[in-house]
């Protein structure tokens, strides 16, 4: 993702931000407070003893409330999300719907492009960079040149007075229930809350619970930091509504920011619900479940309106039939995958999540831990990206700001498809499918600014997008990278390869990819006599995404054309194309103009004085040579370029990350253990798993690039996955499964049980002292496939439905 000069400033303004703030105050008697909002948070409740560990696993707990929103807890079921804080007296929940967007439709291909281009060539062909930086700035950018952000939808404010300490305090986030549990004890009365967003309700639930009868006492509000009013539900006294329009005119300075609400009905057994000025008030209840929902018009409809059907639907229905939908929903999804890689004995299973992530930054090893945030990047896909809702973005579903790093958008030159890596191998397919939908809304857009500024055919988007079909280049010349799209247009391939689907192959995903592959077909030049790969189709512009490089003139630049990562792309989405127009029988022409295009590409190349794989056309300087972009390995991670079957480009490959190094930001970490994986250096890659958990990983398990971004979360789950199981190898009509590919000594013993592999696959796969055991081998649609483990490989021929066991020596049982 860009990190320009300039948005890296703003960046870290805004972490620090976070961090510099006055802690929040406690509420006036009267009611909670309702002013300005910030990360952190304070709860005046002291607390007393030590609540013992909770049963079971996998989960998330701790023994005091949340100080800062990167230790609060997330819940999310796709459209709505939360972050638990947990306070005892003051509880907050900041709340998050997806489609909640500044800005709005619009056009931003700049025609100007089109004229400038073959000169911005003809200038990067003859090694004029900085003159064809100069013009491409003044003339490709988009109009505007830049999306603006998610943002977060407000705050539930919670007061619950008369309570001056608690003790036996415990925070839990119950990654086999999607729920969030608060318990403490006070005055002789035991108190828990079950807080979860319920996908089959559509709204969140917050359950308050005590043993004693008449004990529970609420205040309530929300708040949030602009274009927002909290009043009364004139319809329900037992309902508060915070309503509001993000304020953004357009050039004829109409309003255009999308309206929403976020609406909160109490539902108590006992005791007297009151409500005076969007103050919600319980007093002396036995039990209180307050039913949360946030809408937007986003999809059309009144946001108001819309969350009183939401809440209205979910109040007939009683607590224990809306948690039992939530869990078997939940289960249903969760439950296809279990993680067993040892344990670091009892005293260390039995700690809080933050004290076992210390003892991992003290040296002390941790796999309990390790399998606890593979389920963790799970839960969180789970809950970001469900069927017919937005797809997850920089961060997820959850923000706090108006104004998130980054814009919380998405961004193409990896982070996006990095939250998606582990959808398919971790058998969270449907999950996936949100982002095919943001690629269908991406198509008209995208058809507008290939022909605008390219003249090409097909459908094109940069380096970011957002809610709106942004598809023009963004923030700087380093946004002019018209490769995004086709980067895209690889993972609707890649869930056919999983899932068989030939219907989905032939109505959703080579629509996308051909469009795709149309716009790069016509994008690709001819490199001119002189350079280095003359006579070979090459992109320009073209950059490796956000790295720079030097000239023999000591010029620092960007700019250049057949970036490695762009050929690479390119050959993949080619290669699929190909493979796809046989499949489905169709398009032979097109198929063959795909296949002259690739046999015409440019070469991958390998530097004769370092023998790295060459990350830009020519053997240039690098300016920053342990970057965190490491954009010429995308053939190796997720491309299928390099492989055993390329054991030169396999070495080159090896020596640019040892170059790189194993340090990095966070997703930057999560894709580096992925190539080690692919290398099957298993210990080499659980160095850099280690070092993702030590240094950039937040209390709640969040990733922390910093600050948070989601995908490193993502990428490193995708990435334990591939250290257990790989399939991108085919061997003939055969799809390979390579089962403990990248095992590492650290995990000597273990269980995995529900992992996808390409051809529609299901293994579970058992260890022990570091050997196969056992696998198991569920075939969905029937054919051969090939298992290979520890140098020993089989063949077998499979029908739809079949289940192989298979011994430690590959043999069926």
């Amino acid at each position: 993702m860009n990190e320009h000069l300039n948005t890296i400033v703003s960046a870290i303004v805004i972490c620090l931000a976070s961090f510099a703030v006055t802690a929040y105050a406690a509420p006036p008697a009267a009611a909670p407070d309702r002013d300005g909002i910030d990360g952190r948070w304070s709860d005046r409740t002291k607390l007393t003893g030590q609540a013992e560990a909770p049963d079971g696993g996998p989960l998330l707990w701790y023994r005091g409330p949340a100080g800062v929103w990167e230790e609060a807890l997330p819940i999310g079921n796709g459209r709505l999300g939360a972050m638990v804080f947990g306070g005892v007296a003051d509880e907050r929940l900041q709340l998050n719907e997806d489609t909640l967007w500044d800005g709005y439709k619009r056009d931003p291909s700049n025609p100007d492009s089109l004229k400038a281009l073959p000169e911005i060539r003809r200038l990067l062909f003859e090694g004029k960079n900085r003159e064809a930086v100069d013009l491409a700035g003044r003339t490709m950018m988009g109009k505007p040149s830049g999306v603006l952000a998610y943002q977060s939808l407000g705050e539930l404010l919670i007061e619950c007075p008369g309570i001056p300490e608690a003790s036996n305090y415990r925070r839990t986030l119950d990654l086999r229930t999607g729920v969030a549990t608060v318990s403490y004890q006070f005055g002789g009365a035991s108190f828990s809350r079950e807080i979860f967003a319920s996908a089959p309700a559509g709204v969140i639930v917050a359950r308050f619970t005590c043993d004693q009868p008449k004990r529970l006492d609420l205040r309530m509000t929300l708040k949030r930091q602009r274009d927002a009013t909290c009043t009364a539900d004139a319809a329900d006294p037992h309902a508060i509504v915070l309503k509001g329009r993000i304020q953004r005119q357009d050039d004829q300075k109409r309003e255009r920011g999308l309206r929403f609400a976020a609406k909160v009905l109490a539902v108590a057994d006992g005791g007297k619900v009151s409500n005076t000025g969007g103050v919600l008030t319980v007093s002396g209840a036995n039990s209180v479940t307050l039913l949360i929902d946030g809408a937007t018009d986003y999809r059309g409809g009144d946001p108001v309106k819309l969350c009183s059907e939401h809440l209205n639907r979910a109040a007939k229905q009683s607590f224990k039939s809306i948690l039992a939908a939530h869990v078997e929903d939940y289960r249903s999804l969760f439950g296809r995958v279990s993680l067993d890689l040892g344990s670091a004995g009892p005293d260390a299973e039995k700690l809080p999540t933050n004290e076992r992530l210390a003892r991992i930054r003290q040296g002390n090893a941790d796999p309990g831990l390790e399998a606890t945030y593979f389920q963790f990047g799970r839960y969180l896909l789970m809950s970001s990206s469900r069927p017919g809702q937005m797809p997850a973005n920089l961060q997820g579903l959850w923000a706090w700001q108006m104004n998130p790093p980054w814009n919380a958008d998405y961004h193409l030159n990896i982070n996006l498809q990095m939250n998606y890596w582990l959808a398919e191998p971790c058998n969270l397919s449907e999950c996936q499918l949100p982002l095919f939908d943001l690629m269908d809304g991406l198509v008209k857009p995208g058809e507008r600014t290939a022909k605008v500024q390219y003249g090409a055919r097909g459908w094109v988007a940069h380096h970011l997008t957002d809610a709106w079909g942004f598809t023009a280049p963004a923030d700087g010349p380093w946004g002019i990278w018209p490769v995004g799209g086709a980067w895209l247009a690889l993972h609707p391939y890649e869930h056919y390869l999983f899932t068989g689907d030939k219907d989905f192959l032939a109505k959703r995903a080579w629509p996308l990819m051909k469009g795709a592959a149309r716009f790069m077909l016509d994008f690709l030049v001819e490199a001119p006599a002189g350079t280095p790969v003359a006579g070979k189709l090459v992109t320009n512009p073209s950059h490796s995404p956000e790295n720079s490089f030097i000239l023999p003139n000591g010029q620092r630049h960007v700019f250049t054309y057949g970036a490695t990562m762009d050929l690479m792309i390119v050959h993949e989405l080619l290669k699929n194309c190909i493979e796809a127009s046989k499949i489905l029988n169709t398009d032979a022409a097109f198929r063959t103009e795909c296949e002259k295009a690739l046999a015409r590409l440019a070469p991958v190349r390998i530097s004769p004085a370092t023998g790295r794989i060459m990350e830009w056309i020519e053997d240039y300087k690098e300016a920053e040579p342990q970057h965190r972009h490491t954009s010429h390995m995308f053939g190796l991670h997720p491309g299928t370029m390099i492989t055993t079957a390329t054991p030169d480009l396999l070495a080159a490959a090896r020596k640019v990350l040892e170059g790189r190094g194993d340090g990095g930001t966070g997703w930057s970490l999560a894709w580096k253990i992925n190539f080690w994986a692919r290398l099957h250096d298993g210990d080499h890659a659980h160095i850099l798993l280690m070092n993702l958990l030590k240094d950039k990983t937040l209390p709640n398990l969040f990733d922390n690039h910093p600050p948070f971004q989601i995908d490193g979360n993502f990428g490193a789950t995708a990435a334990i996955a591939e250290m257990l199981l790989q399939s991108h190898v085919r061997a003939g009509d055969s799809w390979e499964l390579n089962l403990l590919a990248a095992l590492p000594k650290a995990w000597l013993a273990g269980k995995v049980t529900g992992l996808r592999a390409r051809g529609g696959f299901t293994v579970d796969i058992a260890w022990k002292d570091g050997q196969l055991t056992e696998a198991r081998i569920t075939s969905k649609a029937g054919g051969p496939v090939r298992v290979r483990s520890a140098g020993r490989k089989a063949e077998f021929k499979t029908t739809a439905g079949q289940v192989l066991v298979l011994d430690g020596e590959l043999k069926a049982k």
